[in-house]
């Protein structure tokens, strides 16, 4: 696995990205990671995508190596900086695809700014429906620690003393995967090796100003469902059925009410399908790119 070299552009303050040039005359896509996450969650996929088209992977606000500076890490904070990063670095509509939270911050984004949107990628997206799906036990006690005024902020500072980097990595992939060791080795020690070089407290810091952004985005499925029907470009909803997180079930729901967007659910897979299933990931991805015409089947079959 090539880890491509980081790059800044200024958005209201740094903000860390990677890019791909990938195939002259193809689309850009534009990778948006969740909470706690960072450019590197999409390297898994990052160099089939470049087959078709040029490939930007952004850290958002306090998250990998963007600090948060006069910014705000809350989801309009983030929905912010994503829309200042598309003007900057792009002249046409692109390809998003967001997981997790960074996939709440594309929908919005999509629903927003049409303009810029030409599909909309959604991996494990953490947006609101009813009746909301039963999530892990673990993931409701570490939301309800998080989200409580300084109980949040001594358990972080707790975790960061007694775990390394390491550790760190390695049960935030336990918590997103069915099977840690299918995420490439190479994957994993670029993410160590990234934990280690970030200002720890300061991301923890930018963590629960999103996670709480996150729970209140949550308790609000009718302004989320209002910005989605807005949205009027091709929608690729992928979701692995092993989720603690967002359960498959909010997939599902998402899936049969709007019957125009192209649901695939990932067997045995957890929360990051693009890490612990890249292949899966791609190949949906790529059959999706040619059915919706965003790149023509010669550029595929040349693979």
């Amino acid at each position: 696995m090539i880890v491509p070299v980081c790059r800044t552009v200024d958005v209201g303050g740094p903000v860390n990205y990677v890019e791909l040039e990938g195939r002259a005359g193809g689309p850009t896509f534009v990778c948006v990671h969740g909470l706690g996450g960072s450019h590197l969650n999409w390297m898994g996929i990052a160099p089939v995508l470049a087959r078709y088209g040029r490939v930007l992977a952004l850290d958002l606000v306090g998250h990998g190596l963007t600090p948060v500076g006069r910014r705000d890490a809350g989801i309009g904070g983030h929905r912010r900086l994503l829309e200042g990063f598309l003007r900057r670095l792009t002249d046409r509509p692109v390809v998003l695809l967001g997981n997790s939270m960074g996939g709440l911050v594309s929908a919005l984004v999509a629903s927003g700014e049409p303009g810029a949107v030409a599909g909309l990628v959604l991996v494990d997206p953490a947006l609101p429906v009813l009746p909301p799906g039963k999530v892990h036990p673990a993931v409701v006690a570490n939301a309800l620690v998080c989200a409580v005024p300084g109980v949040g902020e001594r358990y972080l500072a707790h975790r960061r003393r007694v775990q390394s980097p390491e550790a760190s990595v390695r049960r935030v992939l336990a918590a997103c995967c069915v099977d840690v060791d299918r995420v490439d080795p190479e994957l994993v020690a670029a993410h160590v090796a990234l934990t280690a070089r970030m200002d720890r407290a300061a991301a923890d810091t930018a963590y629960l100003a999103s996670a709480r952004s996150l729970s209140r985005s949550l308790f609000r499925p009718r302004a989320c469902a209002r910005a989605l029907d807005r949205i009027r470009v091709p929608v690729l909803l992928l979701h692995g059925d092993g989720d603690r997180l967002v359960p498959v079930s909010t997939a599902m729901r998402l899936g049969a009410s709007r019957p125009a967007w192209r649901l695939a659910v990932a067997g045995d897979v957890g929360h990051v399908p693009m890490m612990e299933a890249p292949e899966w990931t791609v190949e949906r991805i790529s059959e999706w790119l040619v059915a919706t015409d965003l790149v023509p089947r010669a550029a595929l079959s040349a693979d």
